[in-house]
């Protein structure tokens, strides 16, 4: 299997730890909306990342292909269902469908199963990786 984490040149059965303040923000292609992948897996889909949200930012209709989890640790995060503050945990069910914002910004972190599947040309992995 392969699994990319910075600095992922170790045994394959050793632990990662991965130093996040060392590991660059990175713009998405959605405006206002930086990441740093702390774990991905492109053969299985599988991605483990922080975001950073500006005030205002939004993400495009999208649908999620598998579960998707998201702890906001600052700020927040809405869509039409409802808003998740500082400290509150969203997960997301397979098929199901909205765009997001942030209000007045956000950091969260987020577990995808799967990419998201974007309903244009807006994605919110880093515009340098291979989709």
């Amino acid at each position: 299997m392969a699994s990319v984490s910075p600095k992922a040149s170790l045994p394959e059965l050793a632990s990662r730890y991965i130093d996040v303040p060392s590991v660059p923000w990175k713009a998405t292609s959605s405006p206002g909306i930086d990441v740093k992948v702390l774990y991905e897996d492109k053969a299985r889909g599988l991605m483990t990342a922080l975001f950073r949200w500006a005030p205002g930012a939004r993400l495009k209709l999208h649908e999620h292909i598998d579960i998707e989890q998201t702890y906001v640790l600052e700020g927040s995060l809405a869509d039409h269902e409802g808003e998740a503050i500082t400290g509150n945990f969203v997960w997301r069910p397979t098929g199901s469908q909205h765009e997001a914002w942030a209000p007045n910004g956000a950091v969260t972190l987020s577990i995808f199963m799967k990419p998201n599947k974007f309903f244009g040309k807006m994605d919110n992995r880093p515009k340098d990786a291979e989709i």
